[in-house]
């Protein structure tokens, strides 16, 4: 196939700015389907790192003993600064997935009154989203998120993040435990009960969610019958 831009078939060749023209519309349109996002919460390019707090662990103690304190995560004071909000910040650009740190940099927010807390290079859900974007498959990434999104009242995005802890859940019984927990937040008690009975059915013998749900009158103990379909209907 012959370029158009061939002088043997007696067309003008496009010009430079033409092609620069065409690029431009090309980059913006891509853009505008769906990377805006990426873009408004920044590339995960980092001078050390990304890692996975899960499973980089000798790449973790660099950034943490330096950035991510005792006296960081309890918010009393940063490491390199007055405020820790640049220390944790610092952690979760090496460390997306870094779980304390998203909890440590909700809470400064909610210190601050501020979606963007001092020090922070972006707004605490860009943190979860870059997070997300980072590692799709962390399930507690999503619960603290689904934990953030309720007490912001946004009761679909929460569901929508606890939809894909639930497929990713199995045979994870501390997963179903925290599961139920949030979801007896969103007062779900039947779909909560169904995690807290597949937990149990799992060997967790923790109380706390059906402590909750004894405490909103909803909990009932499973029957026999209900032990293998418990487990069926909650990995669905």
């Amino acid at each position: 196939m012959r370029s158009r831009t061939d002088p043997s078939q007696g067309r003008s060749p496009l010009s430079m700015s033409c092609l620069r023209t065409a690029l431009m519309s090309l980059s913006l349109l891509f853009a505008a389907t769906g990377h805006a996002q990426t873009s408004m919460c920044g590339s995960l390019a980092s001078s050390y790192g990304p890692f996975d707090f899960r499973t980089d662990k000798d790449k973790l103690p660099i950034v943490t003993t330096a950035h991510f304190t005792p006296e960081v995560e309890a918010l009393i004071r940063g490491t390199t600064s007055r405020l820790p909000g640049g220390d944790i910040a610092y952690t979760l650009r090496a460390i997306p997935n870094h779980h304390g740190a998203l909890i440590a940099i909700v809470r400064l927010g909610e210190k601050e009154k501020t979606d963007k807390p001092h020090g922070s290079t972006f707004t605490v859900e860009c943190w979860f989203d870059r997070a997300i974007r980072f590692r799709a498959d962390d399930q507690l990434v999503r619960m603290i998120y689904a934990d953030y999104l309720i007490k912001k009242q946004r009761e679909a995005d929460a569901r929508a993040q606890l939809d894909v802890v639930k497929t990713l859940a199995a045979d994870n019984a501390f997963t179903h435990h925290n599961l139920g927990l949030l979801l007896a937040d969103l007062k779900d008690y039947d779909a909560a009960l169904l995690h807290a009975h597949r937990a149990m059915a799992l060997g967790l013998s923790h109380s706390a969610l059906r402590d909750k749900l004894l405490a909103a009158g909803r909990w009932r103990d499973p029957v026999p019958a209900e032990a293998s379909s418990a487990a069926s209907a909650a990995s669905q």
